[in-house]
C-alpha cells in the first residue's frame, strides 16, 4: 500500500510539473528598444578611419604590430644549418625528444 500511494504521489507531481514546463518561442525582439540611427554606415566607417592614434591605441583599444623578423639569411640556409644540427645532436628529434 505504501508503494502504491508513493507512486501516485510522484505521478500527480510529474503531470503537475509537465503541465507548467511548456517551452514556447524564445522572440525577445519585440522587448527591444526601437533605433533609428541618423547616420549612414560610410560616415561612421570615414569617422573611424580618421580617429587619431594615440600611444597605440585607435579609439581605446591597443594595438600590437609585432616587428617584422629581419633576417640576412635565406630559406635554404636556415633548413641547411637545422639538418647539420640535428645530425651533430644539438638538436632533439623524433618520439624521444
Amino acid at each position: 500500500m505504501n508503494t502504491k500511494s508513493l507512486l501516485t504521489v510522484a505521478a500527480l507531481a510529474a503531470a503537475a510539473f509537465s503541465a507548467t514546463a511548456q517551452a514556447g518561442e524564445a522572440d525577445y525582439s519585440s522587448n527591444l528598444p526601437q533605433f533609428q540611427s541618423q547616420r549612414t554606415r560610410a560616415d561612421v566607417r570615414a569617422e573611424a578611419r580618421q580617429a587619431p592614434v594615440l600611444n597605440g591605441e585607435i579609439g581605446g583599444v591597443a594595438i600590437i604590430t609585432p616587428a617584422p623578423a629581419a633576417s640576412q639569411v635565406d630559406r635554404q640556409a636556415v633548413r641547411a644549418e637545422t639538418v647539420q644540427a640535428v645530425h651533430a645532436g644539438r638538436i632533439a628529434h623524433g618520439e624521444l625528444s
